[in-house]
């Protein structure tokens, strides 16, 4: 058996994570970049990253097919990296190929100074 936080370091090391200001840097050159908030509903309505859009973690699996094509670069975001650590393992056994999950989330997302909308 394994415990929650085990869970979540075995996904941190079996995928990718990038940081925030390196998606702010990559969205400003203009890279192809689908930013996902996994957040909660209540999370995302308090406030979010402009450039994404949400999907929240409870239906992930069951929208993410309809809305993102599998070769598309993915980046995924929670409020502070472990969901969505757990959600770009759970795409990766889906086929999605080039998807990362965001380091620090949104706190830092905000904290380095990242868009946000309400």
């Amino acid at each position: 058996m394994k415990t929650a936080q085990q869970l979540i370091a075995d996904a941190k090391a079996a995928v990718a994570e990038v940081t925030a200001r390196e998606v702010q840097d990559r969205i400003a050159r203009g890279d192809a970049i689908v930013l996902i908030d996994i957040r909660e509903q209540n999370e995302w309505n308090l406030g979010h990253a402009t450039p994404a859009v949400y999907i929240g973690r409870g239906v992930l699996e069951s929208q993410i097919e309809a809305r993102v094509p599998r070769e598309a670069e993915v980046v995924l975001m929670c409020a502070s990296g472990n969901r969505s650590a757990l959600a770009a393992l759970t795409l990766g056994e889906m086929g999605y190929t080039h998807v990362a999950s965001m380091a620090g989330g949104f706190r830092d997302w905000v904290a380095s100074g990242g868009a946000v909308a309400d």
